[in-house]
């Protein structure tokens, strides 16, 4: 049986606020958390998962003002819970455009943009996984996910954003399923991303898969990785997470220089404990030049 934190991680849908896609503000008829320049597009379609979700997108300060300046580019999953509290799990957000906001015009890191990427609801366990996991027969579609990522939303923010396209200057990062999706995705294809934040992966799914995936790695890819674990998110998260650790040092990263690893004590499995250290994780993926 499943433990709690992993029943979880996959039963729950999380809820949807379709929104016109358009600067939002404070102040908004819809009671919100939103701070600086949010700009949400509605019912982004993809042909190659065959659904549509909304893309909330994060502007640094000044964006409008300096036209000529492009910027560094962060995706996350479960787009629903980074920003805003009233389309949040049980109303709690990662508050990362209050904690960008707020690093950015104290100079502590670089000016980014930050794209939000909702969840499919129901199909979030297939779509977050790279392999079926035969004990709960769920997942499976992390290779189609991140087609969609690279061929589809990847190309049209570049066009429509002023971004950095480079793989030095591309993050993408989760959490629980989140994490263990973008680090997949992130091996797979170090070419597009490369920087990593992996929060409190769910290393358990289908045997551990993912420690395979990265013992399999032919050689080690120029990526940054951010690695973390509460203390308090089940018995079997830290050491789950420290063989994770140990598996990337001995392909070769070496901690605190392209590899940081935390356990965050007294941390659970939540947005709030999550939202606690991001201030963390950006100022080591993205940190001021």
């Amino acid at each position: 049986m499943l433990k709690k934190v992993y029943l979880v991680t996959i039963l729950v849908t999380l809820a949807f606020l379709l929104l016109p896609s358009k600067i939002l503000g404070q102040g908004r008829d819809v009671v919100n958390t939103l701070t600086g320049n949010i700009i949400v597009e509605s019912d982004f379609s993809s042909k190659t998962l065959a659904n549509k979700r909304n893309i909330i997108i994060y502007l640094p300060p000044n964006y409008k003002q300096n036209s000529k300046i492009h910027y560094p580019v962060l995706y996350l999953h479960d787009g629903q819970n980074i920003f805003d509290q009233t389309t949040s799990f049980i109303g709690q957000e990662w508050q990362c455009d209050e904690t960008a906001e707020k690093l950015i015009l104290a100079n502590k890191i670089q000016p980014i943009i930050i794209v939000g990427i909702y969840n499919a609801g129901e199909k979030r366990v297939d779509e977050y996984t790279p392999s079926i996991d035969v004990r709960y027969g769920k997942g499976g579609k992390a290779n189609l996910y991140s087609k969609f990522l690279i061929e589809e939303l990847k190309p049209f923010i570049d066009k429509k954003y002023r971004t950095l396209k480079d793989p030095a200057n591309t993050a993408l990062g989760g959490s629980s399923l989140g994490g263990l999706v973008s680090l997949f995705i992130g091996l797979q294809h170090p070419q597009i991303f490369g920087k990593l934040a992996i929060v409190s992966p769910s290393v358990w799914w289908d045997n551990k898969v993912i420690l395979k995936d990265v013992e399999n790695l032919p050689s080690k890819p120029k990526t940054k990785i951010w690695l973390d674990i509460g203390s308090k998110e089940g018995e079997e998260s830290i050491p789950d997470t420290n063989s994770l650790k140990e598996a990337l040092v001995n392909k070769g990263w070496q901690l605190n220089k392209d590899l940081k690893y935390l356990v965050i004590d007294g941390a659970k499995h939540n947005e709030e404990a999550w939202a606690n250290r991001f201030d963390k994780i950006l100022e080591f993926l993205f940190p001021k030049k």
